[in-house]
């Protein structure tokens, strides 16, 4: 049997990392430009919640990329009661004998609601091709996999947002210094080897490879330029808040008999009536 070749439905452009590494600072009043979104993301979720529609969204790329601080604007954005947030451990964390992806099926959201996974089934994948030389055929496999359960996703009218966080090897580098000189922050590392500075090249090298095989028109990858913590979250936020307004009717839906109507109270001289 022939090897396989490039998903026919992957994207035409092939992404490039290198292409994200200019770390522009933002230019503008930060706090006013996040608070703005921080505004359409709740609009856009309000209009999800009333049209019980379904978010998943994928914060994905190299340690020390700033991940953490855009989920942390973007959760305060959300109305609570309508998301869940996922953090993904190590591939040798998950010991049950089920299909891989199928422990991500307890987590996708219901009706109106949204899942944020910081890091997602992609960890897992590239954790093993990266660390336990998972061969290409089973690695195209899992591509495959996972290309129909997004689309699954997707078919069941499912938002599914994927972005990943890239810096430079320098950027990263003095991230990770900077927290482990940060007595509190040193506490919070792990010997977690998704992505190393010691495994940089093979990751980036697998990191294009995955790109070709799952950026599909239905679940497109979005490359965050993460040099610039500030921009990259005013990025960030932008890129969800457009796919999130694109996704979700601007209208309310027409009234029906699921709306509770409000009853003015009876004024006293109704009451004496």
């Amino acid at each position: 049997m022939p090897e396989r070749t490039i998903i026919g439905y992957a994207a035409d452009v092939p992404i490039e990392l290198t292409e994200f590494e200019r770390g522009e600072p933002f230019d503008g009043d930060a706090d006013a430009a996040i608070a703005s979104l921080q505004q359409r993301l709740a609009c856009a979720q309000l209009s999800q919640i009333v049209h019980r529609k379904r978010a998943i969204i994928l914060l994905e790329g190299w340690t020390g990329a700033n991940k953490k601080s855009v989920l942390k604007r973007l959760v305060g954005a959300l109305d609570p009661t309508h998301v869940q947030v996922v953090s993904v451990g190590r591939f040798d964390e998950f010991n049950d004998e089920r299909h891989w992806l199928a422990p991500f099926w307890g987590s996708l959201p219901s009706a109106g609601d949204t899942t944020i996974f910081y890091r997602s089934w992609y960890r897992k994948l590239i954790e093993q091709r990266v660390l336990a030389g998972l061969d290409k055929k089973r690695w195209l496999r899992a591509c495959d996999e996972i290309n129909e359960f997004e689309s699954q996703q997707k078919d069941h009218g499912t938002l599914v947002a994927k972005l990943f966080f890239h810096v430079t090897v320098e950027r990263q580098a003095a991230n990770l210094q900077q927290r482990q000189e940060d007595p509190w922050m040193r506490h919070l590392r792990t010997n977690e080897p998704l992505i190393s500075l010691s495994q940089r090249n093979m990751a980036l090298e697998i990191l294009h490879e995955f790109f070709a095989q799952t950026d599909t028109r239905w679940a497109p990858w979005n490359i965050v330029d993460a040099n610039d913590p500030t921009a990259s979250c005013i990025s960030a936020l932008t890129m969800l808040a457009e796919m999130l307004e694109k996704a979700m009717p601007a209208e309310p839906p027409a009234m029906g008999e699921t709306v509770v109507q409000f009853r003015q109270p009876k004024t006293p001289e109704q009451t004496r009536a």
